[in-house]
C-alpha cells in the first residue's frame, strides 16, 4: 500500500513545486533581496540631499501607515493627524535639547505620548463619524501648532523660533563607492530599520484577528457589535496606535530635519498625509511608501515645472493619479497581478482564508 501511494505523494509534490502560487512566492522572495540589497546601497549611489530626500520619504511613510490604520483599515477619517506628528516631533525636541537625550531613545517616548493623546481623543470620537470626525479631527490640526507659539511654553517649545538640534554623526567611518558614510546617511540606515520594525508591526497586527474586526468595524459596525467585538476600545486603541506611529514619524523628521518650530506643521501637513494614504491605497500597508513618495516628490517635480502656479501643476497631478487609479497605486496593482495571475490569485485566496469561513 505504501508503495503504492508513493508516486502520488510524488506527483503531489511536483505539482505542488510546479502549481502558480509557489512560482509566485519565489519571485517575491527574489524580489525581495534585491529590494534589500538595492535599499543598503542606494545612500552610497547618490548625493547627500537626496539621501535627505530620502529619509523624509521614510518617514512619512510610517506617518501614511499609520493613519492608514485608522482610515483605511478602521474607516475613521482624520484631517489632524499632523497634529500628532507635531507632537512627536517636539517630544524628541525637547528632550534632545533640553534634557540631553540620544536620538534613539526619544522614538518609544514620542511613541507613548501620542499613543496616549490619541487614545484620549479617540473616546470624543467614538460619537462622532463621517464628516463629523473629519471636522474635529481637523480643528486638532488647526490648533496644535498655536499652542505651540503659546508664550507660557516658550522654555519647553521655544516658541516661534522653534529648537534648533545637533544632526547626529554615525558612530564609526565607512566608505562605499567612494562616499563616506555621512549623518545623513547614518539617518538613512536608521529611519530604514525604524520603518521596517513599524512595518513589520503593522502587517503582523492587521493580518490577525485585530485586523480583521478593524475591517468588521468599518464595514458593519453593528454587526461587529452583535459579533462581541468592543467599538469602544477598539476604535479608541485604534486611534492609539495610528497617533503613536505618527509620533515615531514625527520624532524621525524631528531629527533628519534637525530642526523643528511651529510653522513646519501646519494643516496642510495632515491634507498631504490623507492624500498619501488615498495615493498609496486605502487598506493596503505597503501603499504607505508609496504615498510618502508622491508626498515628498511630486510638489517638488510641480515646482520645478511651473515656479508661478505649482500648485496647480500639484492639483493636476493629484487629478490625473485619481482617474487613472482611483484606488490607488496598491489597487491597481492588485489589479495587474489578478489578470496575470488569475490561478495563483485563486489559490491564494483559498489557501488563506480563515477556518471555519
Amino acid at each position: 500500500m505504501s508503495e503504492g501511494r508513493l508516486p502520488g505523494s510524488m506527483s503531489g509534490a511536483r505539482s505542488a513545486e510546479g502549481s502558480p502560487l509557489h512560482g509566485l512566492r519565489g519571485w517575491r522572495l527574489a524580489a525581495l533581496v534585491l529590494v534589500v540589497v538595492v535599499l543598503v546601497v542606494l545612500p552610497f549611489l547618490v548625493k547627500n540631499y537626496r539621501v535627505f530626500q530620502f529619509n523624509l520619504v521614510l518617514v512619512y511613510a510610517i506617518a501614511v501607515l499609520g493613519l492608514n490604520i485608522l482610515t483605511g483599515y478602521n474607516g475613521q477619517i482624520s484631517l489632524g493627524h499632523g497634529a500628532f506628528y507635531a507632537i512627536g516631533a517636539y517630544v524628541a525636541a525637547a528632550l534632545m535639547s533640553n534634557a540631553g537625550w540620544p536620538y534613539w531613545a526619544t522614538l518609544p517616548v514620542a511613541a507613548l505620548v501620542c499613543f496616549g493623546l490619541g487614545f484620549l481623543m479617540g473616546f470624543p470620537a467614538l460619537r462622532l463619524s463621517g464628516h463629523y470626525l473629519a471636522l474635529a479631527t481637523y480643528a486638532l490640526g488647526l490648533a496644535i501648532p498655536q499652542l505651540l507659539k503659546y508664550r507660557h511654553l516658550d522654555a519647553l517649545t521655544g516658541g516661534v523660533q522653534g529648537i534648533v538640534l545637533n544632526k547626529p554623526e554615525a558612530p564609526f567611518a565607512l566608505t562605499v563607492f567612494d562616499q563616506p558614510l555621512s549623518a545623513d546617511r547614518w539617518l538613512y540606515f536608521v529611519t530604514l530599520a525604524v520603518a521596517a520594525l513599524m512595518f513589520w508591526l503593522a502587517w503582523n497586527l492587521l493580518r490577525g484577528r485585530i485586523g480583521r474586526a478593524l475591517v468588521a468595524i468599518r464595514d458593519h459596525p453593528i454587526a461587529a457589535a452583535a459579533m462581541g467585538i468592543d467599538l469602544p476600545i477598539f476604535k479608541s486603541l485604534t486611534f492609539g496606535v495610528s497617533a503613536a506611529y505618527t509620533g515615531v514619524a514625527g520624532a524621525l523628521g524631528a531629527v533628519v530635519v534637525s530642526f523643528v518650530s511651529p510653522d513646519s506643521f501646519t494643516i496642510l501637513l495632515s491634507i498631504s498625509l490623507l492624500v498619501g494614504v488615498v495615493v498609496g491605497g486605502l487598506a493596503s500597508i505597503w501603499g504607505a511608501l508609496f504615498g510618502a513618495i508622491f508626498i515628498q516628490f511630486v510638489p517638488n517635480v510641480a515646482d520645478h515645472l511651473s515656479k508661478a502656479a505649482p500648485w496647480a501643476i500639484y492639483g493636476a497631478f493629484l487629478i490625473g493619479f485619481m482617474y487613472l487609479m482611483p484606488a490607488g497605486v496598491m489597487g491597481l496593482a492588485r489589479r495587474f497581478g489578478m489578470r496575470r495571475q488569475p490561478g495563483a490569485a485563486a489559490l491564494a485566496s483559498s489557501q488563506e482564508a480563515p477556518p471555519g469561513g
